[in-house]
C-alpha cells in the first residue's frame, strides 16, 4: 500500500486536532507516515501511533522556530524523497497552505486547497472541495506530480487505530533561502479558555444585531455553556466591537463545526463563505426575511436579547 506524508501541526510535542483528522483521512488512500519538526518533535510519535501513523519521520532544529515556512518545505521535500508517497496532506491553515504552495512549486506536482473530505481513486487521491462561497461541491485530483493537498479542520472525525508509530530521523539540508526571513519577536496569544476558532466543534457567532461590545457578554455566555468557540461577522468586528482575529468570512476565518449558532447576522455571502460547509446551522434573526435563513437547519425569529438568555439558561439546565 502506499504512503501517506502527513506534515504534523504540533506545538512543543502536543499534536493538535487537525493533524488527527489528517492521519484519519489518510489512511483512506493509503499508509500514513508522519513528518513532525521542531522542538518537542519526537514526543508525537506516541499519539500519532495511536491514530494510524505506521511511521513517525522527526527532526528537530532551531531553524524551524527561528525563520518562516521554507525551513519546514525542505523538510518536507526531503521526506518527499525518502518515502515517494501517494499524496502530501497539510492542514488547511494560513501556514499550512504557504507550506503546500511553496512544496508542489519544488515537486513540479499540483496542489489542492481547502478539501473537505479525501477518497482513493484509479488515477490518485480525489479531493471533495466546496467552493465558490460554498455554493458548489466539486471533486478534483492532481494530474501532474505528486498530490499536495490541504485539508479544512473539522472534515473528518479523529479516528483511534493503533500502529507501529515507528520512529525515524529525517535528514534535512536547509537551503539558502530557509534563514531569509527571520523572526524577530513572539508574543503568547492571552487564552480565553475557548477552543480554537478553526478547530472548535461549535462556533457562537454574533453580528449587527448584536448592538454593540458589551452585548457580546451574551454570545460568550452561551458559547462557554456549550464549550464553544465565539465568532463574529465582519460588521461587528468592523464596528470594534470584537477583535478581528474571531471574524468568520471570506476575508476572516473558515470554520466547518458540527454546530454553528448565528446570532443578529443577515447572512451576507461574505460570512456565509466562512461558515456555509458547517454541518448543522442554526440561527436567530427578528428579520424573517435575512438571508441567513436560505441555509439554516433550525431558524427563529426572533430577538437575541429574549432567545439567547433563554437558550443560555436551558443549555445549563439540562447539564446540571
Amino acid at each position: 500500500m502506499a504512503e501517506v506524508l502527513v506534515y504534523v501541526d504540533h506545538v512543543d510535542g502536543a499534536v493538535r486536532k487537525p493533524t488527527l483528522e489528517l492521519l484519519t483521512l489518510a489512511r483512506r488512500i493509503g499508509e500514513p507516515v508522519a513528518v513532525a519538526l521542531g522542538s518537542g518533535a519526537g514526543d508525537t510519535a506516541a499519539t500519532l501511533a495511536e491514530h494510524g501513523a505506521v511511521k513517525v519521520l522527526t527532526h528537530e532544529a532551531a531553524e524551524y522556530a527561528d525563520y518562516l515556512v521554507v525551513p519546514k518545505v525542505d523538510a518536507l521535500q526531503a521526506a518527499h524523497e525518502a518515502v515517494s508517497p501517494a499524496a502530501v496532506l497539510v492542514p488547511s491553515s494560513a501556514e499550512g497552505k504557504e507550506i503546500a504552495a511553496r512544496l508542489a512549486l519544488r515537486l513540479g506536482s499540483g496542489v489542492i486547497t481547502d478539501a473537505v473530505d479525501l477518497e482513493a481513486g484509479d488515477e490518485g487521491p480525489v479531493a471533495t472541495q466546496s467552493v465558490f462561497a460554498a455554493s458548489y461541491t466539486t471533486k478534483s485530483r492532481v494530474s501532474k506530480g505528486t498530490p499536495v493537498i490541504t485539508v479544512k479542520p473539522n472534515s473528518a472525525a479523529v479516528e483511534a487505530a493503533p500502529a507501529a508509530g515507528a520512529v525515524e530521523s529525517l535528514s534535512v539540508t536547509f537551503s539558502e533561502q530557509a534563514t531569509g526571513t527571520k523572526v524577530t519577536g513572539r508574543t503568547p496569544r492571552e487564552s480565553t479558555g475557548r477552543p480554537e476558532l478553526t478547530e472548535a466543534a461549535i462556533v457562537v457567532s454574533g453580528g449587527r444585531g448584536v448592538n454593540g461590545a458589551e452585548n457580546f457578554a451574551i454570545i460568550e455566555a452561551l458559547a462557554d455553556s456549550l464549550g464553544a468557540a465565539v465568532g463574529a461577522s465582519r460588521a461587528a468586528v468592523d464596528a470594534g466591537w470584537y477583535p478581528h482575529t474571531n471574524q468568520v468570512g471570506q476575508t476572516g476565518k473558515s470554520v466547518s463545526p458540527q454546530l454553528y449558532i448565528a446570532n443578529g447576522i443577515s447572512g451576507a455571502i461574505q460570512h456565509r463563505a466562512g461558515m456555509q460547509t458547517s454541518k448543522t446551522i442554526v440561527a436567530v434573526n427578528k428579520d424573517a426575511e435575512a438571508p441567513i435563513f436560505e441555509l439554516v437547519d433550525f431558524g427563529v425569529v426572533g430577538d437575541l436579547f429574549d432567545v439567547v438568555p433563554q437558550l443560555t439558561e436551558e443549555v445549563k439546565a439540562r447539564k446540571g
